[in-house]
């Protein structure tokens, strides 16, 4: 059993991250370190800025209402320029001090349905309404993701195995018809099984294709843990307090199949649990579904619920520490 986390730290400033940094590399270098976010220290460092600065083949900028897609091709206008350099910045920081990593690393994307459920179009209302757009997204999504890869690569030579986490919070409202239009008034039409899967697919086999496994995250209600697996996902990504029966099903049937569950289980605010609880926690959940811990550890991750952006500096140390201390516990 492995311990790793979801992405986000606490803090606005470039040492915030150098500090998170140290943290994951210290705190999971046996277990499954990956590639911190400090979204506070702006838009650019957020998830969906973070990912379109990766993205070569679509033109975005902010707006006060977020990030917009420009419909103009050329030089990519100042903040996703921003944001690729800061990315590159974290890169280069990870680069010095974990050259030398000989185990596995995660990094985090933000996946297609999320990103057409926040970018809008160059005329307004959400990618989300847009067919074409929707397909061209996905696709220039895929092409960032297999060059992301190949720089991380680049930079820990070592590393025994890279894992792609496609962050898809917004997906199961994409499914339900619950994502706002832009006058708030209505919704956007629902996006079927069939397409959705099909986006995540191109995403997934591109991150495959690039020696990566894929994982995709969910920290919300309603998880399709069938359709992420059916679209390639090798991982799943979830919070336990959000996980209704169907979903305790899928995940058994995941983890009975050889697949990745990366359980969210440690809380991202208030008092933290001791490692005892946590512990019993898990077996309790594995003696629900009737799995044998020594049978499916090796395809369990623990992780918290979601991403330690809100949970302090000494918060976010201490659950990554606890983490850490469950996995030890449960191996």
């Amino acid at each position: 059993m492995r311990a790793s986390g979801i992405g986000s730290f606490p803090g606005t400033t470039q040492q915030a991250y150098d500090e998170a940094l140290a943290i994951v590399l210290g705190e999971l270098a046996e277990d499954l370190p990956y590639l911190p976010e400090v979204p506070g220290r702006g838009a650019t460092a957020a998830m969906t800025g973070r990912t379109l600065g990766l993205v070569g083949e679509l033109d975005a900028d902010l707006q006060p209402g977020g990030w917009r897609l420009t419909g103009t091709s050329g030089a990519p206008p100042l903040d996703q320029r921003r944001a690729r350099s800061l990315l590159a910045q974290d890169l280069d920081a990870l680069e010095e001090r974990a050259a030398d990593h000989a185990g596995p690393f995660k990094v985090q994307v933000t996946g297609p349905w999320t990103l057409a459920a926040t970018v809008e179009r160059p005329r307004g209302d959400k990618l989300l309404a847009d067919h074409g757009a929707r397909r061209d997204l996905a696709q220039a999504l895929a092409l960032a993701v297999s060059d992301h890869l190949a720089d991380v690569r680049r930079r820990l030579p070592r590393a025994t195995e890279l894992v792609l986490q496609l962050d898809e919070p917004a997906l199961p409202a994409v499914l339900a018809a619950q994502v706002p239009t832009a006058s708030g008034f209505g919704r956007h039409r629902t996006i079927h099984p069939p397409e959705a899967s099909e986006a995540l697919e191109e995403v997934l086999a591109a991150a495959t294709a690039a020696g990566a496994t894929a994982w995709v995250h969910c920290c919300a209600p309603d998880v399709p843990i069938g359709l992420l697996r059916g679209a390639g996902a090798r991982g799943v990504m979830i919070d336990l307090d959000l996980l209704g029966p169907e979903g305790m099903d899928a995940a058994a049937e995941a983890l009975e199949a050889a697949a990745t569950v990366a359980l969210g289980v440690v809380p991202t605010s208030g008092e933290l649990p001791s490692d005892k609880a946590v512990v019993e926690r898990v077996l309790r959940w594995l003696d629900l579904l009737g799995l044998d811990p020594a049978t499916v550890g090796e395809h369990l991750v623990v992780t918290p619920s979601c991403g330690l952006a809100g949970a302090g500096a000494a918060g976010a140390r201490r659950a990554t520490e606890l983490l850490g201390s469950v996995a030890r516990s449960l191996g």
